[in-house]
Order: structure tokens, then C-alpha cells, then sequence
């Protein structure tokens, strides 16, 4: 049996994601590869990329005490993610699976709430955090994280939901389940690569937000990318300092999006299949 050769579009393709895929992965393997580097020979122009090797830019991130910013950020990221999987899921479910009244205003209004910068809030969000006490409180930043990617989610976990055959849940209410059984037991495990690629996308807006913890923290509820600005400089050279730093408060996000690849990719393509 002769074997067919593949059509030459789908070698076009594969070679232009190849490449796409070399051209996204080269800045954070240049990244990787200066924060090995000395200082000197990472503000070389042009690079070097026989330089020697070195871990000077990784002892000075430890040495600066990076424990507490990185605990903060995880703290607020993890428990913001909590708090939208929570609110979301119900407010996903009456919008999909049993629609509310004028459905599609909710969305917009949903929607609208992503069209406001947050430079033009932050400072009545400032002024009410020095009323209430709340400045350099890391559950201030839980509160406004959760708000912040409560409507990605909604958006997100809708269209998961909308997926879900109508029979499963007229087989759950002929069992007798209530509302709470139904959507833990039948619809979650359904639509979990939906929750997971949400969770996911939440968690990365959380941890990588810098504009709010910037202004509403200092000393003690400071984040990780609060800390990471703190290694540039107006004077000596920082570059493989921050690309170092830079590696380090990057690891928790790749390590999450390599663990939950697959659920990401089948809740998106899910999401997407209508």
C-alpha cells in the first residue's frame, strides 16, 4: 500500500506554528540564558552567548529576601482564583444552563465592567482603602482580584456550561438532586477542563497584576512584580539581576500552565465548539 504523502498546506502549517512557536520561546529562553550571565557580559552589545556562567544574579535575588512578596502574591492569587471559581459557577449556571431574565444584559453589564482602565479608578480605590485602613493589606488586592477576573470567568464558564446535555440534568432532578448535588456531582465533573482553564487564566491576571499592588501595598502586603521592579536601577548595571528575578517569579505560572496543559487545551477547544 503506497503512503500518502500529506497535502502541502498542512506542511505550510506545521512549519509556520514551528516557527510561530520558536519566535514566542525565544525571548523567555534569552531571559534564561542572561540571568546566567554576569552583569558585564549581559549589557554586551552585541550579546554574548559564549559568555561564562554565573549565579550571581540568582544569590542577589535570594539574598534580597524575596520569601515574603512571593508568599504575598500566592496568597492573593490563589485565593482570589478561589473566591471567582465560587461566585462564577452559580452566576455561570443561571445564565446558561437556567437562563435568568434579560440574560444578555447581565453579560454586558459583565462585560462593561472590562472597558473601565483601571489607571482611571485607582484612585477612588485608593481613597477608600485610606479610609477603610485597608492600605497594605493583602486581602484588599483578594478583594479586587477576585472582582477583576470575576467577569472573564462568568464569560468563560458560560460557554462551558452551555455545552452541558440537557438530559444529564433532567436524570439528575428525576434522582431527587438538588440544585447544590447537581452542580457538584453532574455538572463540575463536565465541564472541569472548563473550571481548570479559567482557574488558570485567573491565577496568571492575579499573579502578573503590578498596577494595583504598586500603589495599595508597601512593606508588607508587597507582591512579587512590586518586588521585581525594586531590582531596576538608575545607576550600575541590572540586567541579568532582573532577568534572573524576572525567571524566578515567572516559575509558578509555567509550572502551572505545563501542569494543567491539557485540561487548558480541551476546556478552550470545548469552549470554542459550538
Amino acid at each position: 500500500m503506497r503512503h500518502q504523502k500529506p497535502p502541502r498546506s498542512g506542511v505550510v502549517l506545521s512549519v509556520l506554528a514551528w516557527v510561530v512557536g520558536i519566535l514566542f520561546a525565544f525571548p523567555v529562553v534569552w531571559m534564561v540564558l542572561t540571568s546566567f550571565h554576569s552583569e558585564a557580559d549581559a549589557a554586551t552589545n552585541p550579546p554574548s552567548f559564549f559568555a561564562p556562567l554565573s549565579l550571581d544574579g540568582y544569590r542577589t535575588f535570594f539574598d534580597a529576601g524575596p520569601w515574603p512578596p512571593l508568599l504575598n502574591s500566592l496568597t492573593a492569587s490563589v485565593v482570589s482564583t478561589l473566591l471567582v471559581l465560587v461566585l462564577a459557577f452559580p452566576a455561570a449556571y443561571a445564565l446558561s444552563i437556567r437562563p435568568v431574565r434579560k440574560w444578555t444584559d447581565v453579560l454586558f453589564f459583565f462585560l462593561s465592567t472590562k472597558m473601565l482602565p483601571i489607571v482611571a479608578g485607582i484612585l477612588p480605590i485608593y481613597m477608600f482603602a485610606q479610609k477603610t485602613k485597608l492600605l497594605d493589606n493583602i486581602w484588599l488586592l483578594v478583594i479586587l482580584y477576585t472582582s477583576m477576573n470575576l467577569p472573564i470567568a462568568v464569560w468563560m464558564l458560560r460557554s462551558f456550561l452551555a455545552e452541558v446535555p440537557v438530559e444529564m440534568l433532567e436524570a439528575a432532578q428525576v434522582d431527587g438532586a438538588n440544585l447544590s448535588t447537581t452542580l457538584r456531582k453532574v455538572i463540575a465533573p463536565v465541564v472541569m477542563p472548563g473550571i481548570a482553564s479559567a482557574a488558570l487564566i485567573c491565577f496568571i491576571f492575579s499573579w502578573n497584576e503590578l498596577l494595583l499592588a504598586r500603589v495599595l501595598t508597601g512593606t508588607k502586603a508587597g507582591t512579587a512584580p512590586v518586588f521585581l521592579t525594586g531590582f531596576v536601577t538608575s545607576q550600575g548595571l541590572f540586567l541579568a539581576k532582573v532577568c534572573a528575578a524576572s525567571f524566578i517569579v515567572s516559575l509558578p505560572v509555567l509550572i502551572a500552565g505545563f501542569a494543567a496543559q491539557d485540561k487548558l487545551v480541551q476546556g478552550l477547544s470545548m469552549g470554542a465548539v459550538r
